[in-house]
């Protein structure tokens, strides 16, 4: 790490055990992984043991691959198994920024791979018989009467564009009977969006690409890559060197390799979960909710009743002290009775934002593939990602082109000021959520 920066992975989390979250505490470990001890070879060395990296490891195992992943604490121990589960259409950014960015060419082709990747993730779950609480739909909410007439041309713009048909736009009255609160002034309610336990989905994938025959060492952080036409990867015990190199770090990364931490921003979100609030449900049809805030709020309701609310975001490298104090707000903001309610369970993670809240795919030379920067839309996309890396891996790169292509720039600031200057801009759109 850069002087004067904490180590992500260690400055707000024991190192190699997951976070103390509702997820850990009811996910179905599939035992752990042995760190890597000694040098060995590979056709593939993927960096990161979240949704990227397993669904690399996966589809690249099915396809003979010889694997091995290195995963510096526990698969699954980032942004893939903290995060709010919701599982949403479309890419970070709406069809018609992508329109006006790549051509409307291009941005089918963007809205095909969002709809894939949702499928995909379906598709997995039901093969690896994967019990993850998959639930359908996501209420997309406004929390400014403003926001609604936009959210409504989009709602119609898929249906006429894009031949979508699950997003159903909804009005003040409608919005607070599907969400139980009066905070919104309309909204979308999208059926073909979904939710789920994210630590169990990306245990689920771990425990798959293992039986396809990938070789998974856990607590085996990666210390120095050496590119070239055989890359080598190098840990305190162990050294692997492989035909291909995949970094699939995101907000985690570090700087192992500049030229992706330069196009990527970890950045801390958090969540909290609530006591058991009894069997009778507070959002109907179970469904998540999103709403418009810049900061968004998200959340839904966990198979055993509680609430599972995330909002608030923090730049700096460590987490608050009281986590529940920073989301409490929030969640009593929306739903007022709750306001004193117990929560058993506070956590953050980090996560990783770009510039234009797309996707940055790269590549590091001819043998050496990136894939991070997901930007609170990662359920899908990146398990999607690990797809497409490994159809390039394969020879077949048109489709991580199609991402690598899209022009994205980097942090301003450089390493010791982009920080600071992302956290003055974020306060911006916060007081501008409040106006």
């Amino acid at each position: 790490m850069l002087a004067g920066h904490l180590d992500l992975l260690t400055a707000n989390d024991t190192p190699g055990e997951h976070a103390a979250s509702w997820y850990a505490a009811t996910a179905s470990p599939p035992g752990g992984f042995e760190p890597l001890a000694g040098e060995t070879s590979a056709d593939v060395c993927i960096v990161g043991g979240g949704y990227t990296g397993l669904s690399a490891a996966l589809h690249l195992a099915e396809a003979g691959f010889s694997v091995v992943l290195l995963e510096a604490n526990r698969v699954g121990w980032g942004a893939s198994g903290r995060n709010g589960g919701q599982l949403g259409s479309g890419q970070r950014q709406d069809q018609e920024w992508i329109e006006k960015t790549a051509g409307r060419g291009r941005a089918r082709v963007f809205w095909d791979m969002a709809e894939e990747a949702k499928a995909l993730v379906r598709t997995r779950v039901a093969r690896h018989r994967i019990a993850c609480d998959l639930t359908p739909g996501i209420i997309y909410a406004a929390h400014k009467a403003a926001h609604v007439p936009a959210f409504h041309a989009s709602a119609e713009k898929l249906r006429r564009d894009y031949g979508y048909d699950a997003a159903e736009a909804l009005d003040r009255a409608a919005v607070r009977e599907a969400v139980g609160s009066d905070a919104y002034h309309g909204g979308i309610r999208d059926r073909g969006a979904a939710h789920l336990h994210p630590l169990n989905f990306a245990l689920g994938l771990a425990r798959a690409a293992a039986l396809a025959g990938a070789r998974i060492h856990e607590r085996s952080r990666v210390t120095r890559l050496e590119g070239g036409a055989s890359p080598k990867l190098e840990t305190a015990r162990g050294a692997v060197r492989a035909r291909f190199a995949v970094l699939a770090g995101n907000g985690y990364l570090g700087d192992l390799v500049p030229e992706v931490a330069a196009r990527v921003m970890p950045i801390n979100n958090f969540i909290v979960a609530t006591a058991p609030l009894g069997a009778v449900p507070l959002i109907r049809e179970n469904m998540g909710v999103a709403d418009s805030r810049f900061v968004v709020n998200y959340f839904r309701q966990s198979r055993d009743h509680r609430l599972l609310f995330g909002g608030g975001e923090t730049y700096g490298y460590r987490f608050p002290r009281d986590i529940a104090a920073l989301v409490r707000p929030r969640l009593a903001a929306i739903y007022p009775a709750l306001a004193e309610v117990p929560i058993d369970y506070a956590w953050g993670g980090t996560l990783a934002i770009t510039v234009n809240r797309m996707p940055a795919f790269q590549r590091l030379g001819s043998q050496v593939f990136s894939a991070a920067g997901y930007s609170g839309h990662g359920v899908a996309m990146a398990t999607l990602a690990g797809k497409l890396v490994a159809e390039a891996v394969q020879g077949t790169a048109e489709r991580f082109d199609v991402l690598a292509d899209l022009p994205q720039r980097s942090f301003p600031g450089g390493a010791f000021l982009r920080a600071p200057l992302l956290a003055l801009a974020m306060s911006w759109y916060a007081l501008r959520d409040r106006l």
